[in-house]
């Protein structure tokens, strides 16, 4: 008797386990489908947005084109629409920030037979990176620096692979100093896709000040705002041209190149896109923290604002 309540507790126990086991395995499910679904929805309210604002209906809006091969924020389809409007030249890139080269703003270009260099921070990352894109780098198209792009030190990595003093685009993320490494970058662009803080007022020409100890904590508290970014582009000879719909990256194109081409003016006011990522927008920071004015912070030297 004792063996056989045993065999009825051990046959409930394992019915007890494979019924949690199908629970967990129907939440999983039901996870994938709400994610999906917030995902459509997401995309449904950025259309209705673009269809209300009467921006999105110029046609020399960027925004509209939004589109993702392999980009984070439709950067593909913006990227593309450029071009479709000023041509190419080199068909050359630099892009600092690649992550793993998986999900980034120039992988659909090498696919597409562009060349250029990539910069990532993170050696395990830029060596998948080159492991995933090895015959392009075998075949020289492709060149991976792995080195953490620092104000003083980003035409030091450009200089180890003989980087190309003027390409077709830059594409720049790097979260926490994005302004400061730009501003130092002699390198130049006809085109530059550069991160925001979408958090500031587009009026306003903040950005975080420089401390090479200091890296992104996931808050509001990081890079400059579009306004920083026009300033920034404007010493470079560049008019910023539109935002992402996320409200991610700034575009700017040289300004030999953009008379009737995209919406005016060129300035921030006009072509500021809200933070529409996370809640949006990432979480305020809880510690006190200090802004940069650019307009109180003058800065000289070759690249720099004066």
């Amino acid at each position: 008797m004792l063996r056989s309540m045993l065999g009825r507790l051990r046959t409930f126990w394992w019915d007890e386990i494979l019924g949690q086991r199908r629970i967990v395995a129907d939440l999983r499910q039901i996870r994938r489908h709400m994610s999906s679904l917030d995902a459509m929805l997401r995309y449904l309210d950025i259309e209705a947005l673009a269809a209300a604002d009467g921006r999105h209906s110029d046609p020399l809006s960027l925004p509209r084109h939004h589109g993702r091969v392999y980009s984070q924020n439709g950067e593909d389809g913006i990227i593309a629409e450029i071009f479709r409007r000023i041509g190419t030249r080199t068909r050359t890139f630099i892009e600092i920030g690649i992550g793993e080269g998986q999900e980034n703003n120039t992988r659909f270009l090498v696919e597409q037979g562009w060349s250029g260099v990539w910069i990532e921070g993170n050696p395990r990352h830029a060596k998948a990176a080159a492991e995933r894109y090895s015959e392009v780098v075998a075949a020289g198209r492709l060149k991976i620096v792995s080195g953490y792009a620092t104000p003083d030190g980003i035409d030091d990595l450009l200089d180890t692979v003989d980087a190309p003093e003027e390409v077709d685009l830059l594409s720049l993320d790097i979260d926490q100093h994005t302004t400061h490494v730009w501003r130092a970058l002699h390198r130049r662009a006809r085109v530059s896709c550069i991160e925001y803080n979408a958090s500031l007022p587009p009026s306003s020409p903040l950005e975080v000040p420089y401390d090479a100890a200091t890296v992104w904590d996931g808050t509001n508290w990081f890079g400059g705002g579009l306004k920083a970014i026009e300033i920034i582009g404007a010493a470079k000879g560049l008019n910023l041209v539109g935002c992402d719909i996320f409200g991610v990256n700034a575009f700017l194109v040289d300004a030999r190149e953009t008379a009737g081409k995209f919406r005016q003016p060129f300035n921030a006011e006009t072509h500021y896109q809200p933070p529409r990522y996370g809640r949006p927008g990432h979480r305020p920071a809880n510690e006190a923290r200090v802004w940069q004015n650019m307009r109180i912070e003058v800065r000289s030297g070759p690249g720099m604002v004066d």
